[in-house]
Protein backbone atom coordinates (compact mmCIF):
# COMPACT_ATOMS: atom_id res chain seq x y z
CA UNK A 1 0.00 0.00 0.00
CA UNK A 2 1.27 3.08 -1.24
CA UNK A 3 2.27 6.17 1.97
CA UNK A 4 0.19 8.18 3.50
CA UNK A 5 -3.24 6.40 2.17
CA UNK A 6 -4.74 5.54 5.56
CA UNK A 7 -7.05 7.47 7.57
CA UNK A 8 -8.88 6.54 11.25
CA UNK A 9 -12.24 7.56 12.10
CA UNK A 10 -13.34 7.39 15.65
CA UNK A 11 -16.61 6.22 16.91
CA UNK A 12 -17.25 7.67 20.68
CA UNK A 13 -20.14 6.24 21.70
CA UNK A 14 -22.16 6.07 24.82
CA UNK A 15 -21.36 2.61 24.98
CA UNK A 16 -17.73 1.87 23.14
CA UNK A 17 -15.01 3.44 20.93
CA UNK A 18 -14.86 2.40 17.42
CA UNK A 19 -11.43 3.08 15.40
CA UNK A 20 -12.13 2.32 11.75
CA UNK A 21 -9.10 2.22 9.52
CA UNK A 22 -10.13 3.25 5.79
CA UNK A 23 -7.95 3.55 2.61
CA UNK A 24 -8.68 6.98 1.87
CA UNK A 25 -8.55 6.61 -2.20
CA UNK A 26 -10.98 3.94 -2.10
CA UNK A 27 -13.28 3.72 1.08
CA UNK A 28 -12.06 0.56 1.63
CA UNK A 29 -12.41 -0.66 5.62
CA UNK A 30 -9.33 -2.10 6.64
CA UNK A 31 -10.11 -2.71 9.87
CA UNK A 32 -12.37 -1.77 12.83
CA UNK A 33 -10.69 -1.50 16.62
CA UNK A 34 -13.10 -1.50 19.25
CA UNK A 35 -12.96 -0.88 23.22
CA UNK A 36 -15.89 -0.85 25.73
CA UNK A 37 -17.08 2.58 27.98
CA UNK A 38 -18.32 2.15 31.44
CA UNK A 39 -21.47 3.63 32.00
CA UNK A 40 -22.70 4.41 35.54
CA UNK A 41 -25.80 5.69 37.32
CA UNK A 42 -29.15 5.10 38.31
CA UNK A 43 -32.47 6.74 39.05
CA UNK A 44 -31.83 9.18 35.44
CA UNK A 45 -28.51 9.50 36.14
CA UNK A 46 -25.90 8.32 33.41
CA UNK A 47 -22.43 9.36 33.49
CA UNK A 48 -18.69 8.45 32.22
CA UNK A 49 -15.40 9.42 33.37
CA UNK A 50 -13.40 10.88 30.00
CA UNK A 51 -10.29 9.05 30.90
CA UNK A 52 -12.03 5.96 30.41
CA UNK A 53 -13.09 7.12 26.22
CA UNK A 54 -9.52 8.28 26.22
CA UNK A 55 -8.10 4.80 27.08
CA UNK A 56 -10.64 3.38 25.07
CA UNK A 57 -9.43 5.48 22.06
CA UNK A 58 -6.05 4.15 22.35
CA UNK A 59 -7.49 0.90 22.39
CA UNK A 60 -9.21 0.85 20.03
CA UNK A 61 -6.34 2.27 17.75
CA UNK A 62 -4.35 -0.17 18.82
CA UNK A 63 -6.64 -3.06 17.90
CA UNK A 64 -6.91 -1.53 14.56
CA UNK A 65 -3.48 -1.15 13.97
CA UNK A 66 -3.09 -5.07 14.57
CA UNK A 67 -6.03 -6.19 13.00
CA UNK A 68 -5.09 -4.16 9.65
CA UNK A 69 -1.74 -4.72 9.61
CA UNK A 70 -1.42 -1.00 8.37
CA UNK A 71 2.10 0.59 9.03
CA UNK A 72 1.80 3.73 11.77
CA UNK A 73 3.87 5.44 8.70
CA UNK A 74 0.64 4.69 6.43
CA UNK A 75 -1.61 6.76 8.07
CA UNK A 76 -2.75 10.18 7.25
CA UNK A 77 -5.29 11.26 9.41
CA UNK A 78 -7.42 11.20 12.33
CA UNK A 79 -10.61 12.72 13.29
CA UNK A 80 -13.49 11.76 16.16
CA UNK A 81 -17.18 11.73 15.81
CA UNK A 82 -18.72 11.27 19.34
CA UNK A 83 -21.74 10.95 21.70
CA UNK A 84 -23.76 14.51 21.36
CA UNK A 85 -24.09 17.47 24.12
CA UNK A 86 -22.02 15.36 27.27
CA UNK A 87 -21.02 17.95 30.16
CA UNK A 88 -17.13 17.64 30.11
CA UNK A 89 -15.93 19.98 33.17
CA UNK A 90 -11.63 20.36 33.06
CA UNK A 91 -9.77 21.96 35.95
CA UNK A 92 -6.69 24.00 34.46
CA UNK A 93 -4.72 21.14 33.30
CA UNK A 94 -6.90 19.81 30.62
CA UNK A 95 -8.39 16.76 33.76
CA UNK A 96 -11.60 15.86 34.32
CA UNK A 97 -13.29 17.58 37.87
CA UNK A 98 -15.68 14.93 37.60
CA UNK A 99 -17.41 11.89 35.30
CA UNK A 100 -18.99 13.35 32.34
CA UNK A 101 -22.84 13.95 32.11
CA UNK A 102 -24.23 12.01 29.40
CA UNK A 103 -26.59 12.91 26.67
CA UNK A 104 -29.23 10.65 28.57
CA UNK A 105 -28.95 11.98 32.03
CA UNK A 106 -32.53 12.90 32.44
CA UNK A 107 -31.84 14.67 36.12
CA UNK A 108 -31.30 17.84 34.64
CA UNK A 109 -35.15 17.83 33.61
CA UNK A 110 -36.07 20.87 36.20
CA UNK A 111 -33.14 23.04 34.88
CA UNK A 112 -34.54 22.51 30.99
CA UNK A 113 -38.15 23.92 31.73
CA UNK A 114 -36.42 26.75 34.08
CA UNK A 115 -34.36 27.78 30.96
CA UNK A 116 -37.10 27.45 28.50
CA UNK A 117 -39.25 29.84 30.60
CA UNK A 118 -36.45 32.16 31.39
CA UNK A 119 -35.97 33.49 27.42
CA UNK A 120 -39.51 33.03 26.79
CA UNK A 121 -40.11 30.00 25.81
CA UNK A 122 -39.68 27.40 23.18
CA UNK A 123 -39.82 29.52 19.57
CA UNK A 124 -37.56 32.19 21.34
CA UNK A 125 -35.08 29.11 21.41
CA UNK A 126 -36.20 27.65 17.84
CA UNK A 127 -34.98 31.23 16.54
CA UNK A 128 -31.81 31.49 18.64
CA UNK A 129 -30.18 27.73 18.69
CA UNK A 130 -32.55 25.71 16.39
CA UNK A 131 -33.55 23.88 19.57
CA UNK A 132 -35.07 23.79 22.67
CA UNK A 133 -33.92 23.00 26.10
CA UNK A 134 -34.68 19.41 26.98
CA UNK A 135 -32.52 17.33 29.93
CA UNK A 136 -30.36 15.68 26.77
CA UNK A 137 -28.73 18.97 25.92
CA UNK A 138 -25.32 20.63 27.42
CA UNK A 139 -26.94 23.96 28.90
CA UNK A 140 -29.35 21.98 30.83
CA UNK A 141 -26.40 19.56 32.16
CA UNK A 142 -24.68 22.95 33.16
CA UNK A 143 -27.31 24.33 34.74
CA UNK A 144 -27.80 21.52 36.73
CA UNK A 145 -24.42 21.06 37.78
CA UNK A 146 -24.49 24.80 38.92
CA UNK A 147 -27.62 23.93 41.54
CA UNK A 148 -26.48 20.72 42.54
CA UNK A 149 -22.62 20.95 42.39
CA UNK A 150 -21.33 24.66 42.41
CA UNK A 151 -17.80 24.24 44.08
CA UNK A 152 -17.33 22.23 40.91
CA UNK A 153 -18.94 24.69 38.27
CA UNK A 154 -16.82 27.50 40.14
CA UNK A 155 -13.92 25.54 39.53
CA UNK A 156 -14.36 24.95 35.72
CA UNK A 157 -11.39 25.99 33.88
CA UNK A 158 -12.41 24.51 30.71
CA UNK A 159 -16.09 22.97 29.57
CA UNK A 160 -16.00 20.38 26.75
CA UNK A 161 -17.89 17.77 24.81
CA UNK A 162 -17.39 14.27 24.65
CA UNK A 163 -15.79 14.87 20.89
CA UNK A 164 -14.25 18.02 22.01
CA UNK A 165 -11.87 16.72 24.98
CA UNK A 166 -10.97 13.91 22.73
CA UNK A 167 -9.96 16.09 19.72
CA UNK A 168 -7.78 18.15 22.19
CA UNK A 169 -5.89 15.57 23.79
CA UNK A 170 -5.06 14.52 20.03
CA UNK A 171 -3.92 17.72 18.93
CA UNK A 172 -3.76 20.09 22.19
CA UNK A 173 -5.70 22.53 20.53
CA UNK A 174 -9.41 23.46 22.05
CA UNK A 175 -11.53 22.93 18.80
CA UNK A 176 -15.06 22.19 18.23
CA UNK A 177 -17.34 22.26 14.95
CA UNK A 178 -20.76 23.76 14.03
CA UNK A 179 -22.40 20.89 14.25
CA UNK A 180 -21.92 19.30 17.32
CA UNK A 181 -21.86 23.05 19.12
CA UNK A 182 -25.47 23.44 17.56
CA UNK A 183 -26.17 20.51 20.69
CA UNK A 184 -24.96 22.84 23.33
CA UNK A 185 -28.11 25.26 23.31
CA UNK A 186 -25.52 28.60 23.23
CA UNK A 187 -24.18 28.10 19.87
CA UNK A 188 -26.69 30.12 17.88
CA UNK A 189 -27.46 28.39 14.34
CA UNK A 190 -28.81 31.75 13.26
CA UNK A 191 -25.18 34.00 13.40
CA UNK A 192 -23.00 30.64 13.60
CA UNK A 193 -21.02 31.38 16.57
CA UNK A 194 -21.71 31.36 20.65
CA UNK A 195 -24.53 33.30 21.48
CA UNK A 196 -23.33 36.28 24.33
CA UNK A 197 -26.75 36.84 25.43
CA UNK A 198 -27.34 32.59 26.33
CA UNK A 199 -23.93 32.77 27.75
CA UNK A 200 -24.80 35.31 30.26
CA UNK A 201 -27.90 33.47 31.08
CA UNK A 202 -26.26 30.58 31.49
CA UNK A 203 -23.08 32.65 33.47
CA UNK A 204 -20.33 30.99 30.79
CA UNK A 205 -17.35 32.64 30.28
CA UNK A 206 -16.68 32.44 26.66
CA UNK A 207 -13.23 31.58 27.56
CA UNK A 208 -14.04 28.45 29.07
CA UNK A 209 -15.46 27.60 25.31
CA UNK A 210 -13.42 26.04 22.72
CA UNK A 211 -13.13 27.43 19.17
CA UNK A 212 -15.61 26.81 16.75
CA UNK A 213 -13.98 25.43 13.42
CA UNK A 214 -15.35 26.55 10.25
CA UNK A 215 -16.56 22.70 9.86
CA UNK A 216 -15.85 19.22 11.16
CA UNK A 217 -13.12 18.62 8.07
CA UNK A 218 -11.33 21.69 9.03
CA UNK A 219 -7.61 20.81 9.64
CA UNK A 220 -7.54 22.23 13.24
CA UNK A 221 -4.05 20.97 13.62
CA UNK A 222 -1.30 18.13 13.82
CA UNK A 223 -1.24 14.55 16.13
CA UNK A 224 1.25 15.84 19.01
CA UNK A 225 4.12 13.98 19.90
CA UNK A 226 2.56 13.16 23.58
CA UNK A 227 -0.76 11.72 21.89
CA UNK A 228 1.63 9.93 19.13
CA UNK A 229 3.39 8.04 21.42
CA UNK A 230 0.12 7.25 23.07
CA UNK A 231 -1.93 5.80 20.35
CA UNK A 232 1.45 4.20 18.21
CA UNK A 233 0.98 6.65 15.83
CA UNK A 234 3.39 9.35 14.10
CA UNK A 235 3.83 12.66 15.05
CA UNK A 236 2.08 15.52 12.48
CA UNK A 237 -0.35 13.88 10.94
CA UNK A 238 -3.79 15.94 10.25
CA UNK A 239 -6.23 16.02 13.11
CA UNK A 240 -9.76 17.12 12.07
CA UNK A 241 -12.76 19.51 14.21
CA UNK A 242 -14.46 15.98 14.36
CA UNK A 243 -18.15 16.20 15.26
CA UNK A 244 -21.03 14.99 16.79
CA UNK A 245 -21.74 11.06 15.72
CA UNK A 246 -24.93 11.98 14.40
CA UNK A 247 -23.75 14.59 11.75
CA UNK A 248 -20.77 12.39 11.34
CA UNK A 249 -23.19 9.17 10.01
CA UNK A 250 -24.72 11.90 7.74
CA UNK A 251 -21.20 12.52 5.85
CA UNK A 252 -21.18 8.87 5.94
CA UNK A 253 -23.71 8.20 3.85
CA UNK A 254 -23.14 10.72 1.59
CA UNK A 255 -25.32 13.51 2.82
CA UNK A 256 -25.07 17.14 2.63
CA UNK A 257 -24.16 19.84 0.16
CA UNK A 258 -21.91 18.26 -2.10
CA UNK A 259 -24.47 14.54 -1.75
CA UNK A 260 -27.76 13.98 -1.39
CA UNK A 261 -30.11 16.77 0.41
CA UNK A 262 -33.87 16.38 2.19
CA UNK A 263 -33.57 12.52 2.17
CA UNK A 264 -34.68 11.16 5.98
CA UNK A 265 -32.37 8.93 7.77
CA UNK A 266 -33.69 6.58 10.32
CA UNK A 267 -30.99 5.02 12.96
CA UNK A 268 -32.14 2.66 15.47
CA UNK A 269 -29.01 2.55 17.98
CA UNK A 270 -29.14 3.05 22.27
CA UNK A 271 -30.97 6.17 21.01
CA UNK A 272 -33.39 6.40 18.22
CA UNK A 273 -32.81 9.35 15.71
CA UNK A 274 -34.96 11.06 12.30
CA UNK A 275 -32.43 13.37 10.28
CA UNK A 276 -31.76 14.38 6.74
CA UNK A 277 -29.27 17.09 5.64
CA UNK A 278 -30.93 20.77 4.20
CA UNK A 279 -29.95 24.12 3.65
CA UNK A 280 -33.19 25.13 5.10
CA UNK A 281 -32.13 26.02 8.60
CA UNK A 282 -34.52 24.39 10.91
CA UNK A 283 -36.68 26.53 13.78
CA UNK A 284 -39.37 24.05 15.12
CA UNK A 285 -39.90 23.48 19.15
CA UNK A 286 -40.83 19.53 17.66
CA UNK A 287 -36.98 19.21 16.43
CA UNK A 288 -33.55 19.93 17.43
CA UNK A 289 -32.26 22.26 14.84
CA UNK A 290 -28.21 21.44 14.40
CA UNK A 291 -25.87 22.60 12.30
CA UNK A 292 -24.20 19.78 9.80
CA UNK A 293 -20.77 19.09 9.63
CA UNK A 294 -20.26 20.49 6.47
CA UNK A 295 -21.86 23.73 6.17
CA UNK A 296 -25.65 22.94 5.87
CA UNK A 297 -28.27 21.54 8.36
CA UNK A 298 -29.34 18.68 10.00
CA UNK A 299 -32.64 18.66 11.74
CA UNK A 300 -33.32 15.77 13.72
CA UNK A 301 -35.46 14.04 16.20
CA UNK A 302 -33.95 11.44 19.14
CA UNK A 303 -35.63 9.61 21.21
CA UNK A 304 -34.25 7.62 23.96
CA UNK A 305 -35.55 4.64 23.98
CA UNK A 306 -34.63 2.05 21.23
CA UNK A 307 -33.21 -0.70 20.66
CA UNK A 308 -31.84 -0.86 24.67
CA UNK A 309 -34.89 -1.13 26.11
CA UNK A 310 -36.78 -3.47 23.39
CA UNK A 311 -33.60 -5.99 24.64
CA UNK A 312 -34.85 -5.52 28.09
CA UNK A 313 -38.64 -6.25 27.10
CA UNK A 314 -37.53 -9.45 25.38
CA UNK A 315 -34.86 -10.16 28.22
CA UNK A 316 -37.83 -9.97 30.83
CA UNK A 317 -40.17 -12.28 28.56
CA UNK A 318 -37.04 -14.68 27.90
CA UNK A 319 -37.34 -14.33 24.38
CA UNK A 320 -34.57 -13.85 21.73
CA UNK A 321 -35.29 -10.35 20.10
CA UNK A 322 -36.08 -11.87 17.33
CA UNK A 323 -38.76 -13.69 18.20
CA UNK A 324 -41.80 -11.23 17.73
CA UNK A 325 -45.08 -11.07 16.33
CA UNK A 326 -47.28 -7.81 15.63
CA UNK A 327 -48.71 -6.49 18.68
CA UNK A 328 -52.43 -7.18 18.12
CA UNK A 329 -54.35 -5.37 20.86
CA UNK A 330 -51.41 -4.64 22.91
CA UNK A 331 -49.51 -0.85 23.25
CA UNK A 332 -46.40 -0.61 24.84
CA UNK A 333 -44.54 2.45 24.91
CA UNK A 334 -41.31 1.25 26.17
CA UNK A 335 -39.94 4.72 27.96
CA UNK A 336 -37.77 2.82 30.60
CA UNK A 337 -35.41 5.65 30.64
CA UNK A 338 -37.71 8.55 30.45
CA UNK A 339 -37.75 10.42 26.74
CA UNK A 340 -36.95 13.22 25.25
CA UNK A 341 -39.25 13.19 22.13
CA UNK A 342 -41.83 13.22 23.09
CA UNK A 343 -40.45 15.34 26.08
CA UNK A 344 -41.09 13.43 29.23
CA UNK A 345 -38.11 12.85 31.13
CA UNK A 346 -39.79 11.55 33.83
CA UNK A 347 -42.01 8.79 32.07
CA UNK A 348 -41.89 5.35 32.49
CA UNK A 349 -42.96 2.52 30.20
CA UNK A 350 -46.80 1.95 29.81
CA UNK A 351 -48.39 -1.36 28.45
CA UNK A 352 -52.13 -1.35 28.11
CA UNK A 353 -54.42 -3.39 25.82
CA UNK A 354 -54.08 -7.15 27.03
CA UNK A 355 -56.36 -9.91 26.53
CA UNK A 356 -56.14 -13.48 27.50
CA UNK A 357 -54.81 -14.41 23.92
CA UNK A 358 -51.45 -11.97 24.43
CA UNK A 359 -48.63 -13.91 23.72
CA UNK A 360 -45.52 -13.14 24.43
CA UNK A 361 -44.34 -12.36 21.59
CA UNK A 362 -46.73 -10.16 20.57
CA UNK A 363 -45.83 -8.37 24.16
CA UNK A 364 -42.24 -8.13 22.38
CA UNK A 365 -43.33 -7.11 19.05
CA UNK A 366 -45.65 -4.12 21.05
CA UNK A 367 -42.04 -2.85 22.47
CA UNK A 368 -40.76 -3.08 19.02
CA UNK A 369 -43.99 -0.71 17.48
CA UNK A 370 -43.79 1.59 20.65
CA UNK A 371 -40.25 2.21 20.00
CA UNK A 372 -40.72 2.67 16.24
CA UNK A 373 -43.56 4.99 16.59
CA UNK A 374 -42.32 7.29 18.76
CA UNK A 375 -39.51 8.22 16.49
CA UNK A 376 -41.87 8.03 13.22
CA UNK A 377 -44.23 10.14 14.32
CA UNK A 378 -41.14 13.20 14.15
CA UNK A 379 -40.65 12.45 10.18
CA UNK A 380 -43.16 14.83 8.92
CA UNK A 381 -42.21 17.72 11.09
CA UNK A 382 -38.68 16.90 9.81
CA UNK A 383 -39.53 17.15 5.92
CA UNK A 384 -41.59 20.22 7.09
CA UNK A 385 -38.58 21.29 8.42
CA UNK A 386 -36.61 21.11 5.51
CA UNK A 387 -39.17 22.87 3.50
CA UNK A 388 -41.06 20.05 2.18
CA UNK A 389 -44.74 19.11 2.14
CA UNK A 390 -45.21 14.93 3.44
CA UNK A 391 -48.14 14.63 1.81
CA UNK A 392 -46.28 15.29 -1.54
CA UNK A 393 -46.17 12.39 -3.44
CA UNK A 394 -42.30 12.57 -4.50
CA UNK A 395 -41.44 13.26 -0.67
CA UNK A 396 -43.14 10.09 0.03
CA UNK A 397 -42.08 8.00 -1.94
CA UNK A 398 -38.53 8.83 -0.92
CA UNK A 399 -36.24 5.70 0.66
CA UNK A 400 -35.92 6.23 4.71
CA UNK A 401 -32.55 4.85 4.94
CA UNK A 402 -32.14 3.06 8.21
CA UNK A 403 -28.86 2.56 9.84
CA UNK A 404 -27.71 1.84 13.47
CA UNK A 405 -27.44 -1.81 15.08
CA UNK A 406 -31.19 -2.17 14.62
CA UNK A 407 -30.79 -2.55 10.98
CA UNK A 408 -29.16 -5.44 10.75
CA UNK A 409 -32.10 -6.88 12.86
CA UNK A 410 -35.23 -8.09 11.11
CA UNK A 411 -37.48 -7.64 13.79
CA UNK A 412 -36.39 -3.98 13.64
CA UNK A 413 -36.52 -3.42 9.39
CA UNK A 414 -39.92 -5.14 9.01
CA UNK A 415 -41.59 -2.99 12.00
CA UNK A 416 -40.56 0.16 10.51
CA UNK A 417 -41.61 -0.97 6.97
CA UNK A 418 -45.35 -1.82 8.10
CA UNK A 419 -45.77 1.24 10.70
CA UNK A 420 -44.33 3.68 7.73
CA UNK A 421 -45.35 2.35 4.30
CA UNK A 422 -42.38 3.60 2.74
CA UNK A 423 -39.89 2.45 0.57
CA UNK A 424 -36.48 1.13 3.32
CA UNK A 425 -33.15 1.15 1.80
CA UNK A 426 -30.46 -0.48 4.50
CA UNK A 427 -26.91 1.03 3.60
CA UNK A 428 -24.33 -2.43 3.22
CA UNK A 429 -21.69 -0.57 4.66
CA UNK A 430 -21.29 -0.95 8.13
CA UNK A 431 -19.92 2.03 11.18
CA UNK A 432 -21.30 4.46 9.23
CA UNK A 433 -20.71 7.37 12.08
CA UNK A 434 -16.52 5.85 12.39
CA UNK A 435 -16.55 6.27 8.79
CA UNK A 436 -17.87 9.62 8.60
CA UNK A 437 -15.27 10.86 10.90
CA UNK A 438 -12.86 9.17 8.24
CA UNK A 439 -14.17 10.90 5.35
CA UNK A 440 -13.43 14.19 7.91
CA UNK A 441 -10.18 13.01 8.29
CA UNK A 442 -9.37 12.59 4.71
CA UNK A 443 -10.53 15.75 3.88
CA UNK A 444 -8.44 17.69 6.95
CA UNK A 445 -5.39 15.67 4.71
CA UNK A 446 -6.22 16.88 1.57
CA UNK A 447 -8.56 19.88 1.64
CA UNK A 448 -11.48 17.95 -0.50
CA UNK A 449 -14.90 18.26 0.77
CA UNK A 450 -15.93 15.35 2.83
CA UNK A 451 -19.56 14.15 1.55
CA UNK A 452 -17.46 14.21 -1.76
CA UNK A 453 -15.30 12.00 -0.83
CA UNK A 454 -17.46 9.52 1.28
CA UNK A 455 -20.12 9.83 -1.90
CA UNK A 456 -17.11 8.66 -3.87
CA UNK A 457 -16.43 6.04 -1.05
CA UNK A 458 -19.82 4.45 -2.35
CA UNK A 459 -20.90 4.53 1.79
CA UNK A 460 -24.78 4.83 0.46
CA UNK A 461 -24.98 1.87 -1.83
CA UNK A 462 -27.84 0.04 -0.24
CA UNK A 463 -30.02 -3.15 -0.36
CA UNK A 464 -33.49 -1.31 -1.27
CA UNK A 465 -36.87 -2.75 -0.02
CA UNK A 466 -40.23 -2.15 -1.34
CA UNK A 467 -42.74 0.15 0.19
CA UNK A 468 -45.68 -2.32 1.73
CA UNK A 469 -48.76 -1.35 2.93
CA UNK A 470 -48.62 0.86 5.87
CA UNK A 471 -50.33 -0.54 9.20
CA UNK A 472 -52.36 2.27 9.91
CA UNK A 473 -54.74 0.42 12.39
CA UNK A 474 -51.78 0.32 14.13
CA UNK A 475 -50.25 3.37 13.80
CA UNK A 476 -53.54 4.77 14.84
CA UNK A 477 -54.08 2.67 18.22
CA UNK A 478 -50.23 3.48 19.54
CA UNK A 479 -50.97 6.98 18.96
CA UNK A 480 -54.46 7.15 20.19
CA UNK A 481 -52.93 5.31 23.76
CA UNK A 482 -49.84 8.01 23.92
CA UNK A 483 -52.13 10.88 23.43
CA UNK A 484 -54.82 9.97 25.78
CA UNK A 485 -52.75 8.83 28.34
CA UNK A 486 -52.61 11.18 31.57
CA UNK A 487 -50.18 12.89 32.89
CA UNK A 488 -50.03 10.56 36.40
CA UNK A 489 -48.91 7.93 33.67
CA UNK A 490 -46.35 8.94 31.44
CA UNK A 491 -45.26 12.88 32.80
CA UNK A 492 -46.09 15.93 32.02
CA UNK A 493 -45.26 17.53 28.33
CA UNK A 494 -43.50 20.40 28.85
CA UNK A 495 -44.25 21.30 25.05
CA UNK A 496 -47.37 20.92 25.18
Amino acid sequence: MPPQTVVIGVDSSTQSTKAAFVDSATGRLLAVGRAPHVVTGEAGARESDPEVWWQALRDAVAAGLKESGVAPADIAGIAVAGQQHGLVVLDAAGRPLRPALLWNDTRSAPQAAALTAALGGADAWTARTGSVPVAAMTASKWQWLRENEPETAAATAAIRLPHDFLTERLSGHAVTDPGDASGTCWYSTATGAYDPELLELLAIDVKLLPEVAASGAARIGALTAEAAQALGLPAGIAVAAGTGDNMSAAVGLGLGGAGLLDHPVLSLGTSGTVFAASRTRPASPALSGFAAADGTYLPLACTLNCTLAVDKVAALLGLDREDAAPGGEAVLLPYLDGERTPDLPTAAGLLTGLRHDTTPQQLLGAAYEGAVFTVLRALDELLRACGLDPADPEVAARPLRLIGGGAQGRQWVETVRRLSGRPVTVPAGGELVAVGAAALAAAAATGKDPVAIASGWGTGEDLQLEAVERDLAGWTRIGSVLDRASAPLLGEDRRG
